[in-house]
């Protein structure tokens, strides 16, 4: 694979309490102006991201590639797999504010597997998974639980 690079483009206005920011997709233009803020951040949400909220849809689109990748080299492509990461951030003592948790909750129907076959290329791709290793490599802890769909097999 070759390597790649990415950016965004965050604009803040304003103190932390009452300043607004947005993020942009700089490289693809996919998206613009996304707006966050700490209000939405830590209550709320009003229509408005986080970059935990991000943080999230990046962990789980990669590993949903991951894990599309590894149940198509098994010659079992996935007929349709939903990902749902929920990343937890806390205090920690000593340290202020971390990013603690991210929880990958898979659906996957997969014609010709069986539920341990799923869970066995689950890990896999895990294991796998650019951004589930630089999450645990930071210390987070990175839980994975699947679920076998009705007409998977």
């Amino acid at each position: 694979m070759p390597r790649i690079v990415r950016e965004a483009d965050i604009r803040w206005e304003g103190n932390l309490a009452r300043g607004t920011g947005a993020i942009g997709a700089a490289t693809s233009g996919a998206f613009d102006a996304l707006p966050f803020s700490l209000p939405s951040r830590i209550g709320a949400v009003e229509g408005k991201t986080s970059p935990e909220e991000l943080l999230a849809a990046a962990h789980g689109g990669c590993f949903a590639m991951s894990l599309a990748s590894e149940l198509t080299s098994a010659e079992t492509p996935p007929g349709m797999l939903t990902v749902r990461c929920t990343v937890t951030m806390d205090e920690v003592e000593g340290k202020g504010h971390q990013i603690v948790r991210s929880a990958l909750a898979v659906r996957a129907k997969v014609p010709g597997v069986d539920t341990a076959a799923l869970e066995a290329a689950a890990h896999a791709a895990d294991a796998s998974c650019p951004f589930s290793a630089l999450l645990r490599n930071a210390g987070v802890e990175v839980e994975l639980t699947t679920t076998h769909v009705e007409g998977g097999d």
